[in-house]
């Protein structure tokens, strides 16, 4: 009896409100049956687990032994010298800035080791060794190579002829691999820059050597006794995320393109709704395209198709979680079933038949979810492996890749009859237009033979579009999912903001609705709605992955050559912002931007309120040394405005913030411009 009395004491524990957890309705649904499941999952564990609040205010250091060293900041504040200090002396600037230029190195390397993957693929391909790779895209590696100082053209009997392909492959390959460790010491894509953000960097000794050189640096300069100066610590921080965004990421996306096909404009749908209950369900999970462009391949083939009709199902339906999402959808129209937070979700409808991954963002909990239902959970890469007895890994390798894809594929035919009757596929499920890139932005704005970001400048010089905002990122389960993105991105377009969106924060985009030519009468501003209606483009343009960043500082430059707005990126009334950021890329990603002369705002909070000089440095500082700064707000209205209000200062500083006449141009206005 006193056992029976003790087990009904027994507390159950706790569980996340749906309505509170996300905004999201397909989500919403997907947790309560998880919780009626018994399922543990992201949300729930959020409402259980508290964070750390010493470590939240970034001043818990752990380098050495001797610690975790916590200096936690007075409750009254700081009245007069800080005398806070670890045991090796360390004060709360020292311990917080290590901590943020760690934080910097682990997005950084996150990033930057993807597109050495994609560079060596490339390699491979360009080498003829790895046979189910081609270059796909000719006019990008043409575009690209000058870069690496890679000559296009020959010169035979005094005749320049173009250069054959497979050659221009080769060197740019060969040079492209270099770029993570070359003993020379400038990273060769860092010219792409506007010409005065350049000379700023080598005023400023940030100019980016190599990649692994800068990450292996800031780990160095982060050991106990070494760097013990804030601002010097975060010199190195900036050429560190210098070398992934203008580096190691902006080559992955360009060879990406090469190999894979740049992106351009197309219809897909978006969310859980997209999986079929009378299909096979297979869910592509990660970052790094290599593997899933040729699963897509194998997956459309008639011999796949045939076999997964001769197991009973009408076909494959392939969908992708987070990035690998992003690449699927902007280069095939694969749709996306969800971001970060909704990956456990895919597999708790019951119809996921195997859900492959390889880097970046995947839970480990997704192994435990598995096992409540039939769900194969496949692994591919080597450096990332799940401890599970129930997950299969399949190391991929790019020399085999269709063999690779085509076991893989087979796997999730054959589990289609271990289905189980209970299935619950949410109805939810979104129309976008998604795929712009910087060139087809260019095309959509001027056309084939006129094609020129002048029209977007122009109409940002006459008021119609007040500006730019890049609202990239990912999902923070200690956030309410997809509302900090999509009410911050809703209140920018009511202001005649231009949005373009990466990462989670396309997918949350394009699942409510607002990545379609249609939505700019419903949410924005009367300028803005009306350039997108004469251009019929949406008002939220998806530029791709999180890896894809690039694009938005190489649209950017393209704004800055188009002239009216300045000679450098941080002239432009534009503004950054990461509101659910949860994982060290958005560090990196952050500071690459502000160095880049952007202002940044992140939600939900930042690591820096532990060290106030320190903050102060980022917040204030760093705008007198790059032009851009850091900025931290968790209400999106606010957040919002925020960078509404320095995209209306950068307005006043052009000149601009008057709205202009309009004027009916003829033919001879336009030869004088040059864009005839």
């Amino acid at each position: 009896m006193a056992e029976a009395t003790k087990a009904k004491a027994v507390k159950a524990p706790k569980v996340a409100d749906p309505m509170e957890a996300t905004m999201e309705p397909a989500t919403q649904d997907m947790l309560r049956r998880a919780q009626k499941l018994g399922i543990d999952t992201v949300f729930d564990r959020a409402v259980t687990m508290k964070p750390c609040a010493i470590g939240m205010q970034g001043i818990c250091c752990k380098n050495c032994a001797m610690g975790p060293c916590r200096l936690p900041l007075p409750k009254g504040g700081i009245d007069g010298e800080d005398t806070r200090k670890g045991l090796c002396g360390a004060t709360a600037n020292t311990i917080c800035a290590r901590n943020f230029v760690r934080m910097i190195a682990g997005g950084a390397a996150a990033h930057s080791d993807h597109g050495r993957g994609v560079a060596e693929t490339f390699l491979s391909a360009a080498r003829k060794s790895a046979k189910d790779y081609s270059v796909k895209d000719p006019a990008r590696l043409i575009q690209i190579a000058p870069y690496f100082g890679v000559a296009t053209t020959v010169e035979e009997d005094g005749v320049t002829k173009d250069r054959d392909i497979d050659e221009i492959a080769l060197a740019v390959a060969e040079k492209a691999v270099r770029e993570w460790g070359k003993p020379e010491l400038t990273a060769s894509y860092i010219k792409r820059a506007p010409k005065p953000l350049q000379e700023k960097w080598e005023k400023e000794g940030v100019v980016p050597r190599n990649v692994d050189r800068e990450i292996v640096e800031c780990m160095h300069r982060t050991l106990m006794g070494v760097d013990q100066d804030y601002k010097n610590l975060m010199k190195q921080g900036v050429r560190a995320s210098l070398a992934d965004g203008w580096c190691g990421s902006m080559i992955g996306t360009d060879l990406q393109d090469v190999m894979f096909g740049s992106p351009s404009p197309l219809q897909a749908e978006a969310n859980l709704g997209v999986m079929k209950e009378d299909h096979v369900n297979l869910i592509v999970h990660g970052h790094e395209p290599l593997l899933s462009e040729i699963i897509i391949a194998v997956a459309q083939s008639q011999e796949m198709v045939d076999y997964a009709k001769s197991k009973g199902a009408k076909g494959i339906q392939l969908a992708g979680i987070c990035c690998t999402a992003n690449e699927m959808l902007q280069r095939h129209g694969v749709p996306p079933a969800g971001n970060f937070l909704q990956q456990e979700f895919a597999i708790i409808t019951g119809a996921c038949d195997a859900m492959v991954v390889d880097v970046q963002c995947i839970m480990q909990n997704l192994a435990n979810v598995a096992k409540c239902f039939h769900t194969k959970l496949i692994t591919t890469h080597p450096i990332a492996k799940i401890e599970q007895d129930n997950v299969i890994h399949i190391e991929f390798d790019e020399h085999y890749a269709m063999e690779d894809a085509k076991r893989i594929v087979k796997i999730a035919i054959d589990n289609f009859e271990n289905r189980g009757a209970d299935v619950m596929i949410p109805k939810q499920r979104s129309i976008q237009v998604a795929g712009f890139g910087v060139e087809s932005i260019q095309y959509h704005l001027g056309g084939s033979f006129r094609g020129s970001y002048y029209t977007l400048n122009d109409n940002i010089i006459n008021g119609r579009i007040r500006g730019v905002a890049g609202v990239v990122g990912c999902n923070n389960a200690r956030t309410k999912h997809n509302e900090e993105h999509i009410v911050l991105i809703k209140e920018l377009l009511k202001n005649d903001v231009l949005v373009l969106v990466t990462g989670c924060s396309a997918i949350a985009a394009g699942v409510h609705g607002l990545l379609t030519p249609e939505s700019a009468a419903v949410y924005c501003g009367p300028g803005l709605a009306e350039v997108c209606e004469t251009v019929g483009i949406p008002p939220v343009l998806h530029l791709g992955s999180c890896v894809d960043n690039s694009r938005i500082l190489l649209a950017a430059t393209e704004m800055v050559k188009a002239g009216g707005l300045g000679d450098d990126i941080c002239d432009l009334p534009a503004a950054g912002s990461a509101p659910e950021w949860m994982s060290e890329k958005a560090i990196a990603i952050g500071q690459y931007f502000v160095a880049s002369g952007v202002y940044t705002v992140f939600g939900y909070h930042m690591p820096l309120e532990g060290a106030p000089v320190f903050k102060d440095y980022l917040y204030k500082e760093m705008e007198e040394i790059y032009g851009g700064k850091w900025d931290c707000e968790p209400d999106p209205i606010k957040h919002a405005h925020k960078m509404i209000a320095h995209i209306d200062k950068k307005r006043k500083e052009l000149g601009i913030d008057k709205a202009r006449e309009r004027v009916l141009m003829d033919m001879a206005d336009r030869q004088a411009l040059g864009i005839e």
